[in-house]
């Protein structure tokens, strides 16, 4: 029974997100820091109202995981943690809801919390005290905090609805731009994280293919949000998808590596950097804070499904198709088509690609992706290649 859960360990770097300009937002934090006093690290937040929280804990790896309204995030990036915080991560986990996410060094929990009212210098304040602990105790506050876990389903809201009626005579394609809010991903050589690059491709492919009249586009996000990783094929499903792209960039300690590459599913990785990257991408619902205990197997077996198979053998045939087509005017990796075991692939009736449309962690590759030219490229190659491939149904009276 295949399992779309992944309980990777989270490393400890500090990874900040990104609020969408112009939004309405109920709060503004405006400053964060980290003290230490003994054995007790104080983490304090500087607000523009008074906010009340949602705390819970998470284990393996030990979280601490604060739930406030809708944020606008204007504190200084550079603030390091200190005592028992070993990094932490923050941007919109739901509409509604600004997640930040404290990874702890050693199991912890909140002792004491409380609000300040202004004084001085200072807005309001929130205030967590966060004391060591033992992995029994830790693991009993889990369950006791449980009730102030959002569920998996209330934390993703698609602008969708089920079953819907496309549009007539047009294919449907589903674009996902990948990470977003508490989960940033990479954070590159240029200094703009994997969620702000993909975001800006997408909306590219997104414009290039309405551009063609041919097709009824939608996106899982148009904004700086997180969905958890089922639920990006869920939202594909539920706009009864005829294809769908998730996009990523990579990143590698390697700084010569570079070049767009295409991911399919598979139960087994074609390579050990195709391992190495559904390692990566599957932990994205750890990285934001998820209770991962409360995932079910929606797509229990479906490698040995009929259906399925065919999927898969769709998927495949669009990932050559789209690697012909990337190239002609982007960058590819030496070995461009792979295979992984990918969550956000495993819909079992939309044909799936994974685009990694190049490193961030090389130089020359992260500014073609992350500019104008390089986007409007990518985006040509994937229309092109849409365009073959619907050719090629029609064509088998699909």
């Amino acid at each position: 029974m295949l399992r779309l859960l992944n309980l990777m360990l989270v490393c400890g770097f500090i990874l900040l997100g990104q609020s969408s300009p112009g939004q309405a937002k109920d709060i503004t934090i405006d400053g964060i820091r980290f003290g230490q006093n003994g054995s007790t690290t104080r983490f304090v937040l500087d607000v523009s109202s008074e906010a009340k929280p949602s705390m819970f804990l998470l284990a393996d790896p030990y979280r601490v995981v604060i739930d406030l309204p809708e944020a606008n995030w204007r504190a200084d990036g550079s603030v390091k943690t200190s005592g028992v915080v070993e990094g932490y991560r923050h941007g919109l986990f739901s509409p509604g809801v600004y997640r930040i996410v404290l990874d702890l060094k050693e199991p912890a929990t909140v002792a004491n919390s409380f609000t300040l009212p202004p004084s001085g210098k200072y807005d309001h304040r929130l205030v967590l005290d966060i004391k060591p602990t033992s992995r029994a105790a830790f693991l009993s506050a889990v369950q006791s905090s449980k009730s102030a876990r959002p569920t998996l389903e209330s934390a993703s809201v698609p602008d969708v609805t089920a079953p819907r009626k496309r549009i007539s005579g047009k294919r449907v394609v589903v674009i996902d731009a990948g990470h977003g809010g508490p989960d940033p991903g990479n954070l590159g050589v240029i200094g703009v994280h994997e969620k702000v690059v993909v975001l800006e491709i997408a909306r590219a492919i997104r414009d290039e293919l309405n551009k063609t009249g041919r097709y009824e586009v939608h996106m899982t996000r148009d904004r700086d949000i997180f969905h958890p990783v089922r639920e990006r094929f869920r939202i594909a499903r539920r706009h009864r998808a005829d294809l769908f792209i998730s996009v990523h960039a990579d990143s590698i300690k390697n700084p010569k590596v570079s070049g767009a590459s295409v991911y399919n599913l598979s139960e087994t990785a074609s390579d050990r950097e195709a391992a190495r990257l559904a390692a990566r991408e599957n932990k994205s619902d750890v990285i934001a804070g998820v209770n991962l205990a409360q995932a079910d197997d929606d797509v229990s077996s479906i490698l040995i499904d009929l259906a399925q198979r065919e999927t898969m053998n769709f998927s495949a045939q669009y990932a050559n198709i789209l690697v012909q087509e990337l190239g002609r005017d982007v960058p590819l990796l030496q070995r461009t088509h792979r295979f992984a075991n990918l969550g956000v692939l495993k819909a079992p009736d939309v044909p799936s690609v994974l685009l990694e449309a190049g490193y961030l962690t090389n130089k020359s590759n992260a500014r073609f992706i992350n500019s104008s030219d390089g986007r409007k490229k990518i985006a040509q190659a994937v229309r092109r290649a849409t365009d073959r491939y619907f050719q090629q149904m029609i064509a088998l009276g699909r």
